[in-house]
Parts: structure tokens; sequence; C-alpha cells
């Protein structure tokens, strides 16, 4: 099952401030044993919220809000995504993980939906292999 790890936004993240170099290092030797154990996915940083935009939509209509975004704790910093067995399996690597502010933070662990979640709501089955059409194409895995 896949799990997507969000790792919260801090005032350094949200300068712009790049993490300290034994971070860094840190980090990929992490990133290593998460690739040797064949559970990595996906991940990246992401910049400053002041760099970003949010679209908030009110039935037809769409408007553009530019950061920055208040409320740092709220915000997203990172990402990864992972294959893993269980939540719990997920909750032990974030355990193993180096503090990615090296003082207080939080990461968040959310489970991603599967094509069978969706199955009530696509009772012929159409959508389903509408799916995976579109990820054989990409070549990402169901």
């Amino acid at each position: 099952m896949k799990f997507m790890i969000l790792v919260k936004a801090n005032k350094d993240s949200e300068s712009g401030a790049l993490p300290r170099e034994e971070l860094m290092t840190a980090m990929v030797r992490y990133n290593e044993e998460l690739v040797k154990a064949g559970v990595l996915l996906a991940g990246e940083g992401l910049h400053p919220s002041s760099k970003g935009a949010r679209v908030r939509f009110s039935g037809d209509k769409r408007t553009v809000i530019d950061g920055p975004f208040a409320e740092t704790k709220e915000l997203v910093a990172g990402f990864w995504l992972w294959d893993v067995g269980s939540r719990e399996e997920a909750i032990e690597w974030v355990k193993r993980m180096p503090n990615p502010a090296g003082e207080e933070s939080e990461i968040e662990i959310r489970q991603v939906f599967s094509a069978e979640d969706f199955a009530p709501s696509d009772p012929t089955g159409e959508l389903r292999a509408a799916e995976e059409r579109m990820r054989a194409q990409t070549g990402q895995k169901p």
C-alpha cells in the first residue's frame, strides 16, 4: 500500500533557507536505505509558499491567490511517496528519519487511495480500466 509522507514547513523552510550540509548528508543516507528496501517511489522538497499559488473554487468561479500563505505549521515543505506493507511500517520508517528541522518538527503520514478503494463508485470497472491505461502510459505502478 502507498503512503504519502508530508514534511511540515517551518519558518526556515518558508524563508527559503537551504538545509545544512549535515542534514542533507543524513537525508541522502536515509533515502538510500529507502531505495535498498524497495520503499521509495518518489520524494521532493518544495520551494517556500511565497513562490506558490492557490486556486480557490466556488461553483464555476476560480480565484487565484498568490503566496506566501500564513499558518506555516499547516504548509508542506516536502514529501515522499512510499510503497510499504502497512501504516505501522510507514510509521517505523518515519521514526528512523533524520529530524528535518533539527528542532521541533512534525511529519504527517497519509495513505494514498488505490483503485480498489473506488470500486463502489465504479460498478462496471470502466473508470478503473481507464486509470490503469493512463498509469501504463506514464510508467506508474498501479
